[in-house]
């Protein structure tokens, strides 16, 4: 009797199988919570329905069940990926949504607004015009091809660099993509509807035309007043402070829009 006893001390488990189990479970359970309610659910208990098949024809021997099963299972897993490649997708983009990502995100997050007002602040207190376009959901690449390529990280020395008089890039727009100015001198289109301070110049305009041709955050600093403004949905938001532009971000611009962005991954040589 001692001796079926010590054949069976393999099935107790140690600290590193306990969580290795543990783990196993907590990525099963988080992967059906994933499939739920979505047809790869359905696919999942088609398979299951199969593989009890399998077993069943191998019990009773039934050769022509088995190797048809067998085959299908084999192509199955090609086409399942190209018939819940939507599933799939959003199965990931939840999977992305965790706490982790989320704290991961909004750190990033915090890093570029610090970055954009301040340099908002420094353009202002020099009396230095500019336009910068920060992506959200909407590409901005049409745009960036009208301008220089740049592809270095945000920063108010930069901004500062780029806009000052006797830049060469001084003219046109800035565009953000995530920390990184991947273009300047970029133009933007002009808004065709009838502006009510007659006083404002191109930029605003500028800044106003992106905004209803696409979701971005244009924000403008006159050169003539200093005073900030942030055009969003086809609406300008003129003289904010600090507080308010970074309000203004922190509330539009989302995790997704602010991941770092390498210079060659979107745009085009121009």
């Amino acid at each position: 009797m001692n001796g079926f006893f010590q054949q069976l001390q393999f099935l107790r488990p140690g600290l590193n199988d306990l969580v290795e189990i543990l783990i196993v479970f907590l990525l099963v359970y988080r992967l059906l919570l994933l499939l739920r309610q979505t047809r790869a659910m359905q696919m999942l208990l088609g398979v299951l329905l199969l593989a009890g098949l399998y077993l069943l024809a191998v019990i009773l021997d039934f050769s022509l069940i088995r190797r048809l099963i067998e085959a299908l299972l084999q192509y199955g897993a090609i086409a399942a990926l190209v018939v819940f490649q939507p599933e799939m997708r959003a199965a990931l983009a939840r999977l992305g949504q965790s706490r982790l990502v989320h704290v991961l995100g909004a750190s990033r997050k915090e890093r570029i607004v610090d970055r954009l007002v301040e340099s908002a602040e420094q353009l202002a207190r020099s009396g230095v015009g500019a336009i910068l376009a920060v992506q959200r959901e909407t590409g901005l690449r049409e745009y960036a091809r009208t301008g220089k390529r740049v592809g270095a990280v945000v920063s108010p020395e930069l901004l500062g660099t780029i806009f000052a008089p006797s830049s060469p890039l001084h003219d046109g727009a800035v565009i953000i993509v995530g920390d990184t100015i991947q273009a300047a001198a970029a133009i933007l289109p002009l808004t065709q509807n009838p502006v009510a301070d007659k006083s404002m110049g191109t930029r605003h305009r500028a800044a106003i035309g992106l905004s209803e041709e696409t979701d971005a955050i244009v924000i403008v600093i006159s050169e003539e007043t200093s005073r900030i403004s942030v055009a969003l949905r086809g609406r300008l938001d003129v003289g904010v402070d600090s507080d308010r532009l970074r309000d203004i971000l922190e509330l539009s611009l989302p995790r997704s829009a602010t991941a770092p962005l390498g210079p060659s991954t979107v745009l085009d040589p121009v």
